[in-house]
């Protein structure tokens, strides 16, 4: 388990990691908030990484993908940078596995080989 002073640090140096790439990419802060078209105080939230300003964690993810497109970033990368400053996000080894069962793929074969039997049957007259 992870100590909120942990959390607070991860979240500034993501904030700090932040402002890194769009000040190396030439880009000023009002220049981003315009392309945004979010209110200042929004950038310097998330830019800021004190989780105490940020917006709830729906928004911020919604404007953290803006402001990658903004800045020219990954957005997958950001949001998950944020995810795991905020020790949110599942080890690489530990994610979900989608599982399908038996019966639903003999379905599914059976759905496709009868759409195919119906194509050929069109084709043919």
């Amino acid at each position: 388990m992870t100590r909120p002073d942990e959390t607070t640090d991860r979240l500034a140096a993501f904030g700090r990691w932040l402002t890194r790439e769009r000040e190396l990419r030439g880009l000023g802060r009002d220049e981003v908030v315009r392309t945004m078209k979010l209110a200042p105080g929004v950038m310097e939230a998330l830019e800021s990484g004190e989780e105490g300003r940020m917006p709830p964690r729906a928004y911020a993810i919604g404007y953290l993908r803006a402001y990658a497109a903004a800045v020219g970033l990954d957005a997958d990368e950001v949001v998950l940078r944020f995810e795991e400053a905020q020790g949110r996000a599942e080890p690489a080894g530990r994610r979900r596995s989608v599982r399908v069962s038996p019966r639903a793929l003999m379905i599914g074969v059976l759905v496709a080989a009868a759409i195919a039997a119906v194509a050929l049957t069109l084709l043919r007259s």
